[in-house]
C-alpha cells in the first residue's frame, strides 16, 4: 500500500472511528463499509471534514450479493459509492448494506451530492433498493409497467411479462411470457476424420 493510501486509512480510522469497519486497501483503492444506520452521517463527514473532503460522488450502484454465501452477515443488497477528494487527490469506495433483504432500504445521499439522484434511481429500478428521502424515486431505465427488478440475481432470464403492439387495440399490451424456457446447447458436427493424421482440419 502506498504512503498516501496508508495516510488516508489512518485519517479514516481517526475521524470516523467505530462508525466504519477497518479500511481495506486493494488494487490501489481504499474501501470502507458502514452500517445502514450510520450511512448518512458518515457520508456527511466524508464530504465536510477538512482532512477528508470528498467533495464529489463519481458513481453509485446497487449490488446483489445473493450468490456470495461466504458473507457472514447474510445481508444481500448493498449500495457502493465511489468518492473523490479533489482537495487531497484521493479516492474512496463506500459500501453500505441494506438491513432488510426482503425490502432493502437506505437513506438517500442526494442532499449531500445532488449527482446521486439518477444513480439512486437506477439502483432502485434495477435492484429494488428504496432510498428514503429521495426527491423523485421512480424507474429510470425500465418501462413504467415493468414488473420486478432485472439486475437481481433471482430475476428470470425471460422476465415475468412480455409486451407487444396489438393492432386491433392500437396500443401496447402486456401479457404473460409465451417463450418456452429452453437450454441452448450448440450442436457440433465434425467429420469422422477430424483431427486425425491425414484428415482435413
Amino acid at each position: 500500500m502506498s504512503a498516501k493510501l496508508e495516510h488516508l486509512c489512518e485519517k479514516l480510522k481517526e475521524i470516523l472511528g467505530g462508525a466504519i469497519g477497518d479500511p481495506l486497501s486493494r488494487l490501489g483503492e481504499v474501501t470502507v463499509e458502514v452500517p445502514a444506520a450510520a450511512y448518512h452521517e458518515v457520508a456527511k463527514t466524508l464530504r465536510d471534514h477538512a482532512e477528508l473532503k470528498f467533495e464529489e460522488l463519481i458513481d453509485l450502484s446497487g449490488i446483489d450479493y445473493l450468490s456470495y454465501s461466504d458473507r457472514a452477515s447474510g445481508l444481500r443488497f448493498a449500495a457502493v459509492s465511489h468518492l473523490l477528494s479533489m482537495t487531497h487527490n484521493w479516492r474512496l469506495r463506500l459500501r453500505v448494506f441494506a438491513s432488510d433483504n426482503d425490502a432493502p432500504s437506505l437513506p438517500t445521499v442526494t442532499d449531500l451530492w445532488p449527482g446521486a439522484n439518477w444513480y439512486e434511481r437506477e439502483a432502485f429500478d434495477l435492484f429494488g433498493i428504496v432510498f428514503e428521502g429521495h426527491p423523485d424515486l421512480r424507474r429510470i431505465l425500465t418501462d413504467y409497467g415493468f414488473v420486478g427488478h432485472p439486475f437481481r440475481k433471482d430475476f428470470p432470464v425471460s422476465g415475468y411479462v412480455e409486451m407487444r403492439y396489438d393492432p386491433e387495440q392500437r396500443r401496447v399490451v402486456y401479457q404473460p411470457v409465451t417463450i418456452e424456457p429452453r437450454e441452448v446447447t450448440p450442436r457440433i458436427v465434425r467429420e469422422e476424420s477430424y483431427g486425425k493424421a491425414g484428415g482435413r482440419g
